[in-house]
């Protein structure tokens, strides 16, 4: 599918990441696409920007990054992204591919990942990043549970989790950590891929809703 080659190149990204004890290897890409593409494909998607967990000074995460690259292309700081993000066709929409879950909560004291994402969306209805796909839920090894999807929706944001890469998304996520952890890391993240990562009732009847593609896997 489209998802699974997607998150297959934010894979990619996350192993250029360095390899620490104290953060997740993580990649992201934010796309344009089209809202009347209706092949399985998304063949009119356009990459806007790519990112990978330090990829920049200081304690990066992945989805910063990404933003970041793409308000330094625009020649805006940061905090004005959302100025420069592509708004004025209706007929498009920002999507971002991730390999974890957007982070709810930094203990740095740096803006977690979901605000920086819901921040993109300032300006009006339609504008920002319209939907995220994401590969597994963010452990709790730092921050414990995560507050990522639960954010997203009270931001009106969609989320869809794409299966099928989970074990070495979390592999290459954990490879600075302590050898003896990072398997126990690795399993006990698995075994939340089922039960923690459901959506809200209101989440999952928007869903529902919403036309599925046979060939689509979910």
């Amino acid at each position: 599918t489209p998802h699974l080659h997607y998150m297959t190149q934010c894979l990619a990204l996350a192993r250029k990441a360095p390899a620490l004890p104290t953060n997740f290897r993580v990649g992201a890409l934010l796309l344009s696409r089209s809202t009347t593409d209706t092949t399985p494909t998304y063949s009119s998607d356009i990459l806007l920007s790519t990112g990978y967990t330090m990829e920049l000074a200081g304690n990066t995460h992945a989805e910063q990054c990404c933003l970041s690259n793409y308000a330094s292309v625009h020649g805006v700081p940061d905090e004005q992204v959302h100025t420069v993000l592509p708004h004025n066709d209706p007929e498009r929409k920002l999507v971002m591919y991730v390999t974890m879950e957007p982070c709810g909560k930094r203990l740095s004291g740096n803006a977690p990942c979901v605000e920086r994402i819901i921040n993109t969306r300032q300006g009006g209805e339609g504008r920002g990043i319209q939907k995220v796909y994401f590969g597994v839920k963010e452990p709790g090894t730092f921050v414990g549970e995560s507050e990522g999807v639960r954010r997203l929706e009270e931001a009106g944001v969609e989320w869809e989790v794409v299966p099928g890469l989970e074990r070495e998304i979390l592999e290459v996520a954990v490879e600075g950590h302590e050898k003896e952890k990072r398997e126990e890391e690795v399993r006990s993240a698995l075994e939340g891929v089922k039960t923690d990562v459901e959506p809200s009732e209101e989440e999952r009847r928007r869903q529902e809703t919403q036309p599925r593609n046979p060939k689509k896997r979910m």
